[in-house]
């Protein structure tokens, strides 16, 4: 017991190292983390860790979909619905196809059923491999939000071809209009409940006297619970937490107040950092075990077949993106007026963003060992988890790491017509033209005799002539920049100094621990805001 509690302790260390060199390096942390898993795979005396598919899809899932839903806007998922529908759906459909075609005629004894099943497992880019090479680069708003809308639906389509390739090579029975009719099904229903679950916690934070605390625990409950009450009834519980998310993401302002907001955060934030870590790090350790069980398949062998589909799923993945992009457009003036026709290098960002993750060596993982007999070992088993491995491999690390030299080659840029800045400072300046505005109907004796509110009204006016300098346009944008970098760096360096001020304080012994905390509490939320 407590050489495994130190093996488990020594890979949160390794972890914890791997991000901050990540970080030093500017590269996605997920790359660092698998390749730095490959690494300990290997060295010596190093125990072997089995990724169980029931620990993956249990535990590890619903928590990483539930926080990616939460940060997804709505109004942004629902505008470009069209195209994250044919990548999440059509493209996963697509993908499986192409694969079971290629892999049945390049691998010898490999059925169509099962390339199906191979197919189900490679074709969902992941929602946290996208989340996390993304951040930080400077891309079109539509494109972040069609690939993170993209991969936080497809994780249910691929799991329900997976699902049916894998009843069909078990029981040797496949009946399209079934499969298509339980597809239907198994979608509305997974949304139905996960959306029937997040009203009865919508009406939990709302109508009962809980704390930020008891709200915080309740916001970890909700994902396990909408994932399990799905999975219960045979439905997706993929598209019950995606769906039960993006409803309580949306009235999270009516039901949770500041002190909740903060306390959940940084819990959510130390539990998903935590999660992803363990995710793509167990990923990296899996490689030793899963070339121990290629059986009659060489090394050399198993490696040929695995670049092939992982060529195949990348050109696919290209090939359909360019169709699909503009053809809509051509075919429909309403699509026209709606969608302007993207630059083809925009398409082909898109297009290269297929980065596999955790959810398809999950279900590589959870191909059974037997099949219903009991006594026939399941056909290729072992090369179809070499295979996904390669393909996590090739496209997180390869097309993640490609990434950011992508963008700067091709010339791509953040085009939204006004700028973060000027939206974030356009709206400072309207909530203080509306407290301005409430202080002068409600409030105009307070503001001649009290000296306080006075002060504050006047540092109102202030932020709205500030703010309105820069709505304007008047300085150019470097200027700005330049402006704004060096207020925060003095900002920063006033706070740090009253931090000093502060511990001197602390060692007077004059005022009580307790107002001294609360005291840095508030300098760490002044500080956080100007990181921010």
């Amino acid at each position: 017991m407590h050489h495994t509690i130190l093996i488990f302790l020594a890979l949160l260390f390794a972890m914890a190292l791997l991000y901050m060199l990540s970080q030093k390096l500017r590269v996605s942390y997920p790359i660092f983390l698998v390749l730095g898993g490959l690494v300990i795979g290997f060295i010596p005396g190093m125990p072997r860790f089995a990724l169980s598919p029931e620990i993956v899809f249990m535990i590890f899932l619903p928590p990483l979909l539930y926080e990616a839903a939460w940060f997804t806007s709505w109004y942004d998922f629902w505008k470009w619905k069209r195209p994250i529908t044919l990548l999440a759906f059509g493209l996963v459909f697509f993908t499986s196809l192409a694969v079971a075609f290629v892999s049945s005629a390049l691998i010898p004894g490999f059925t169509l059923a099962l390339g199906f099943l191979l197919g189900g497992i490679i074709s969902p880019p992941d929602a946290v491999a996208a989340q996390s090479v993304l951040k930080g680069l400077k891309i079109p708003k539509r494109i972040t939000t069609i690939l993170e809308g993209e991969s936080l639906v497809n994780d249910a389509s691929s799991l329900i071809v997976f699902r049916f390739a894998l009843a069909a090579i078990l029981t040797g029975q496949f009946v399209f209009q079934t499969a298509v009719v339980n597809f239907f099904l198994v979608s509305i229903m997974g949304i139905a409940i996960g959306i029937a679950v997040g009203l009865i916690f919508y009406a939990i934070h709302k109508y009962l006297p809980t704390t930020s605390s008891v709200d915080t625990i309740l916001t970890l409950m909700t994902p396990y619970i909408m994932y399990l009450t799905a999975e219960q009834f045979h439905f997706s519980g993929v598209l019950a937490v995606v769906s039960g998310g993006l409803f309580l993401s949306f009235r999270s302002h009516k039901i949770f107040d500041f002190r909740t907001r903060i306390q959940t955060n940084g819990v959510w934030s130390a539990l998903v950092f935590l999660l992803n870590g363990l995710v793509f790090i167990l990923i990296g350790l899996q490689l030793p075990l899963i070339i121990d069980g290629l059986g009659e398949y060489s090394v050399g062998e198993a490696i040929y077949y695995s670049v092939v589909i992982t060529l195949v799923a990348i050109v696919i993945r290209i090939l359909w993106v360019y169709p699909n992009t503009y053809l809509p457009r051509l075919l429909s003036k309403k699509i026209r007026e709606r969608e302007p026709f993207p630059a083809p290098k925009m398409v082909f960002l898109v297009g290269w963003a297929g980065m596999r993750g955790v959810v398809s060596l999950a279900s590589a993982l959870a191909v059974p060992l037997m099949m219903s007999d009991g006594t026939t070992p399941f056909p290729h088993r072992n090369l179809i988890l070499f295979i996904t491995f390669v393909v996590i491999l090739i496209t997180l690390v390869f097309q993640g790491l490609t990434m950011p030299f992508l963008i700067r080659w091709l010339k791509i840029e953040d085009d939204r017509e006004i700028p973060e800045e000027v939206q974030l400072s356009d709206i400072r300046c309207r909530m203080a033209s509306h407290s301005i505005n409430y202080l002068q109907e409600n409030y105009a004796e307070e503001l001649e005799n009290n000296a306080k509110l006075k002060r504050f009204f006047q540092q109102l006016q202030h932020t709205i002539n500030r703010e309105r300098q820069i709505v304007s346009q008047e300085e150019t944008a470097k200027e700005r920049n330049a402006a704004r970098e060096k207020f925060n760096q003095i900002f920063l360096e006033l706070v740090a100094n009253r931090r000093r001020e502060l511990f001197n304080l602390r060692r007077e012994k004059t005022y009580d621990d307790e107002v001294l905390r609360e005291y840095e509490r508030l300098l760490d939320l002044e500080e956080a805001r100007m990181q921010s």
